[in-house]
């Protein structure tokens, strides 16, 4: 690495338009300025310049990007670095990205970023610590699967054909019949046939079967064997079992059914020239060895999941980090209380934490863990802020809903202190839908600006779409669609600005810096070089910070 701190400076001033002198050196990686381009947007500093921190002192400008993009320390570094506030990493830091199965948690890549903050004095907003989605799944399998038990073997049925006459089991191919083979009845399964030497059992597919009988054979043979459904690898040459010439031989046949069969059988399938002569047949199973966890295994279980989890993101971060989604979209807008508000989600294939800690205790137990491991590892819990995010909250009765939970909670111990309302914006030609995208938005500002609570606005991306309500793409807009969409980004910073209390404005964070496929970027991608170029959008934010019109 070479003069990335001094290198930041110079970004605010030529991050310009196809390429830009020396934004961002590293060891063999260096941008120069093309002559032949005359770049617009030349007079404008840096975007977080331009807010007015004495009448906006709460006011952050935030970006989001991924670790491993940030880690690089290149182009989306510098922007970030040079023009916004802080940094947040969305789904990269969060327990999917660093839990594996066993419990195991690397922390290697939040390690190296922070304490590549600390060197160039960079703040980060924290991921979200618990939601339903992007979490540490098959850990939390891991932790609350059955526990194993101690069974007993359970006798089954018995067949003994030396006290037969008649053979009435089922042939599914070729023939088998009672006959005196060794001066004693016997089971004859002719050659090249399948026979049921055993069946009419039920079986349990999490039950293991343990089934014997004797044979004998006048030559050596080899056959198979299925036990319902299942097909059993033996313990002769290529997965088959085997009975040697002239001598009684014990099989001992250890399975499971296939799945969905619950008819019990056992089959010997026999290939050309191979007759085998069958005794007693006897089958018994051993029981499903495990039992489900109790409630209160499962409470213990999380609790101590929940515990393990925030104390090493909080050792790792040493109290660096001070403002976290505490929990991130668990509103259920399908499913309703008796009181008409959303429920909290809940899953019926795999663990939701809310699921195990009960809706009313979710926050206040995740809120209570945070904040103890936060102290616990050097931070100063008075300037620690726990925020709940959640999307689509320009829906009235979700936004209440949030607002019901997040009371339960308080009023339970967790004090929330702020929430953060991802946005989903669309900037419409058509002049009535456009009218109603500002309604939306004006009353979802109205709304949270009633709460009492710190707000942040995050993803804060606008689509455009055309009069018929279709996407126009970054690489097809037009120079006055730009202004347009620019137009709309400072409309919607200079509501947050006006609409949200001052010393509530817990910030604005860009979901994308540089436009994607839709043209939601304060920079475009050049496609030949791949640099950025400052758009319209990057000086409407200049602006709109600025108080500007």
């Amino acid at each position: 690495m070479k003069r990335i701190v001094n290198k930041l400076l110079a970004f605010s001033c030529l991050l310009l338009a196809v390429s830009c002198a020396d934004y961002n050196e590293t060891n063999n990686f260096k941008a120069d300025p093309d002559p032949t381009v005359i770049p617009r947007y030349t007079d404008l500093d840096a975007v977080k310049s331009y807010i007015d921190r004495e009448n906006y002192p709460n006011l952050v400008l935030g970006a989001q990007l991924k670790v491993d993009e940030f880690n690089k320390q290149e182009l989306a570094h510098a922007a970030a670095m040079t023009n916004f506030d802080d940094v947040a990493f969305g789904t990269s830091l969060m327990s999917s990205e660093i839990v594996n199965a066993k419990g195991v948690m690397n922390f290697l890549s939040m390690k190296d970023l922070l304490d590549h903050m600390d060197e160039i004095d960079g703040t980060v907003f924290g991921s979200p610590l618990f939601a339903n989605a992007n979490q540490a799944d098959e850990w939390l399998a891991t932790l609350t699967a059955p526990i194993e038990i101690i069974v007993e073997y359970v006798e089954g049925k018995v067949v003994n054909y030396n006290d037969s006459t008649k053979f009435n089991g089922t042939v599914e191919k070729g023939k088998a019949a009672i006959v005196k083979y060794d001066s004693q009845n016997v089971l004859q399964v002719s050659a090249s046939s399948n026979v049921n030497i055993i069946e009419g059992f039920e079986v349990d597919s999490l039950a293991k079967y343990t089934t014997t009988f004797w044979a004998k054979a006048d030559k050596d043979i080899t056959f198979d064997v299925v036990f319902s459904g299942n097909k059993v690898t033996g313990n002769g040459p290529n997965g088959k079992w085997q009975v040697k010439q002239g001598k009684w031989t014990k099989i001992v046949v250890e399975a499971q059914s296939a799945g969905g069969v619950t008819d019990g059988y056992l089959q010997v399938q026999t290939g050309r020239g191979m007759t085998i002569n069958i005794q007693k047949v006897q089958v018994g199973y051993y029981p499903d060895n495990h039992r489900p966890q109790t409630h209160q295994e499962l409470s213990d279980t999380i609790n101590y999941a929940v515990k393990a989890w925030c104390d090493g993101v909080m050792k790792i971060n040493e109290g660096r980090i001070t403002s976290f989604d505490l929990i991130d979209e668990a509103i259920d807008s399908k499913s309703q209380l008796g009181s008409g508000m959303y429920d909290l989600k809940h899953s019926t294939d795999k663990i939701f934490w809310q699921d195990i800690l009960g809706s009313e205790n979710y926050a206040p137990v995740v809120a209570h863990a945070t904040r103890t491991s936060f102290e616990e590892h050097g931070g100063n819990l008075s300037d620690l802020k726990l925020f709940i995010s959640e999307t689509e909250l320009e829906e009235q009765k979700k936004f209440e809903s949030l607002m019901y939970w997040i009371g339960i909670w308080d009023a339970n111990g967790a004090n929330i202190d702020g929430i953060n309302a991802k946005l989903n914006l669309v900037y419409s030609e058509d002049a009535a839908t456009q009218e109603a995208n500002k309604n939306a938005l004006n009353t979802l500002l109205d709304n949270l600006a009633t709460t009492g609570k710190l707000i942040r606005v995050s993803n804060f991306d606008i689509k455009y779409k055309n009069a018929e309500g279709t996407a126009v793409a970054a690489k097809e807009i037009t120079d006055a669609q730009r202004q347009q969409l620019a137009d709309y980004n400072a409309y919607v910073i200079k509501q947050y600005m006006a609409k949200i209390p001052r010393d509530k404005q817990a910030g604005i964070c860009k979901g994308n810096m540089s436009d994607t496929t839709d043209p939601v970027g304060l920079w475009a991608v050049d496609s030949k070089s791949k640099d950025w170029v400052r758009t319209a959008t990057y000086e409407a934010f200049c602006k709109a910070l600025g108080g500007q019109q």
